[in-house]
């Protein structure tokens, strides 16, 4: 019960309306196939009319013939059009956790930089800076009093 009153999510609106259009694809493939058949079905009455000589009845089942063409090829420009609006949904919903996924960057980065002092960063790279200096002059130093009682010997 708690579900019939649970609002719906973004993520399950998308469920939805991508499951709707995988039938609605479903469906358009199917009526594809039935005219391919009846297209077929078509041709072969056309040529049995037109070896009995019967042109009245082969114009008509001609202009069938044509009208089911015209449906086939607008099946397939609805098959498009379906995998078009699919393909926009998908798109739509990444750039929405995308925005959503920038929104909480900017919220940690806000935080961090509220917690963090920029005097005292500055003091400590600085710092850091020194130490290293020292280390660097130090290690030169050693080499050189290495080098130095090598070439002794």
């Amino acid at each position: 019960m708690a579900s019939l009153f649970k609002k719906k999510t973004v993520d399950d609106v998308i469920k939805e309306q991508n499951k709707e259009l995988r039938g609605t694809q479903r469906q358009i493939t199917r009526d594809r196939t039935a005219l391919e058949k009846q297209e077929k079905q078509l041709e072969m009455e056309i040529k049995k009319m037109a070896k009995t000589g019967n042109r009245d009845a082969c114009k008509v089942l001609a202009k069938q013939l044509v009208q089911v063409r015209k449906q086939k090829t607008r099946t397939y420009a609805v098959s498009s059009k379906v995998t078009s609006m699919s393909t926009q949904t998908k798109l739509m919903n990444s750039q929405m956790k995308m925005a959503g996924a920038m929104a909480k960057t900017t919220k940690t980065m806000q935080a961090v930089n509220k917690k963090m002092d920029p005097k005292m960063t500055m003091q400590t790279l600085q710092n850091f800076q020194k130490e290293t200096a020292k280390m660097d002059m130090t290690e030169e130093m050693s080499k050189i009093h290495l080098c130095s009682t090598c070439c002794l010997f």
